[in-house]
């Protein structure tokens, strides 16, 4: 049984996490500086941006993960280490100094950056926070799950507990990411531990297998990251017998994975840069799984639909519409569609046309803050949802000035 606890990062045993102001942001009563670490040496995976452009801790982290190890992950908000021609020389010094303050290998040490891109990135300020972060470990996932926010309203962290081989495992995150989102592979920047003994070999598989129906499936502006990354290290320290291969134990895992990654779909999502309302499609009875996906995805990703739902109008011919260019091979005259939300249901298409509804009844349905789109195909078997959020005046408001 998978149940929700306290802790986020630090909930699994043997993680510590922290955050700090150091001095890379102007305002000082916002965090910039974020330390996660583990007693022990963790098997550690990740997936990153499919962006040409890669923020330089990318490259730095790709490379410290190459032996299927780590024990720390150090990240700065502020500043997106991307396009700069010192960037990698500086996430190297990063990790040095973890190693230097907190006496963790350097190569055992992950990195990220996220802010502005095309800003030099000074190591001074981090090296000014290094002490004060290292020596308040004991402050938790809080504390780093707000250093790592950029135009974020609110923390995101979440964890939970469950049975692997008769031991009770723990697995947390944190994650930041309310704009340019929509990722293949990774949401902007999510971190995961557990105290599960698993293999590097399984965790990245499960990492990979996890992503194709949860982060995949997010969208805020159909923008893709230069440095969105996705890390998780174990760090065994359950007991249980290590996970190496498929079955029940691995299942298991990828379940406590899987509704951790999709609580924070959710969150990420309902924070989506002046968004207001969130957005779940869920597209069943599709020919494949593909389709289903595909599907699922062109709706929350539409803007035409999403500035409908920002108004509360139920133009349901959008989710039409964008189901028509998704790429899914559906049946348009087999397609039915409601939109619901704790307001009620509201029945919109059925076999591919429109049908009779009160608007007054609408607008109801669609005032509220969650919003579920509910898509039959009629066709086969296949099954998915997608996150996304509405459009507002103030994306627009928040994007206009955001460097300046």
């Amino acid at each position: 049984m998978i149940k929700k606890i306290a802790g986020g990062v630090c909930a699994p045993m043997g993680f510590r996490a922290n955050g700090v102001h150091c001095g890379i942001r102007k305002n000082k009563q916002k965090k910039d500086l974020a330390l996660i670490v583990s007693d022990v040496r963790c098997t550690a995976a990740g997936v990153y941006t499919t962006n040409l452009v890669k923020g330089a801790p990318i490259l730095v982290t790709q490379r410290h993960l190459a032996d299927g190890y780590a024990r720390a992950v150090i990240v700065n908000s502020g500043n997106a280490n991307t396009c700069n021609a010192d960037g990698v020389e500086i996430a190297e010094g990063m990790c040095a100094l973890v190693e230097r303050f907190a006496g963790i290998p350097a190569g055992d040490v992950l990195v990220a950056s996220t802010g502005v891109i095309g800003q030099k990135l000074s190591l001074e300020p981090i090296e000014a926070g290094m002490e004060a972060l290292v020596e308040g470990l004991g402050a938790g996932s809080s504390a780093a799950a707000e250093a790592i926010m950029t135009t974020d309203t609110y923390k995101k962290e979440v964890s939970y507990s469950f049975e692997v081989g008769g031991k009770t495992c723990r697995i947390g995150a944190i994650a930041k990411g309310v704009g340019m989102i929509c990722p293949n592979m990774a949401t902007m920047l999510c971190f995961v531990t557990t105290d599960a003994a698993i293999s590097h070999e399984m965790l990245q598989r499960a990492l990979f297998e996890d992503v194709k129906t949860s982060f995949n499936m997010l969208s805020v502006d159909r923008d893709t990251s230069t440095n969105d990354t996705l890390c998780i290290m174990a760090s065994g320290l359950a007991g249980n017998d290590e996970i190496t291969a498929a079955g029940a134990d691995y299942t298991a895992f990828k379940r406590a994975l899987h509704k951790v990654t999709v609580a924070l779909c959710r969150m990420l999502a309902a924070d989506g840069e002046g968004a207001t309302k969130l957005i779940e499609c869920t597209v069943k009875g599709a020919k494949t799984r593909r389709d289903a996906r595909l599907a699922a995805k062109a709706v929350v990703c539409s803007d035409l639909l999403k500035a409908a739902l920002f108004g509360a109008d139920a133009n349901w011919g959008r989710v039409l519409c964008a189901l028509g260019y998704s790429g899914a091979d559906l049946d348009v005259e087999r397609i039915d569609v409601d939109f619901r939300s704790k307001a009620g249901v509201l029945p919109v298409c059925r076999k591919g046309a429109g049908v009779e509804f009160d608007e007054d009844f609408a607008k109801k349905v669609l005032a509220e803050k969650v919003i579920y789109i509910d898509v039959c195909a009629g066709d086969g078997r296949g099954r998915a949802t997608a996150w996304g959020c509405d459009l507002t005046y103030d994306y627009v408001k928040i994007n206009g000035d955001y460097r300046t």
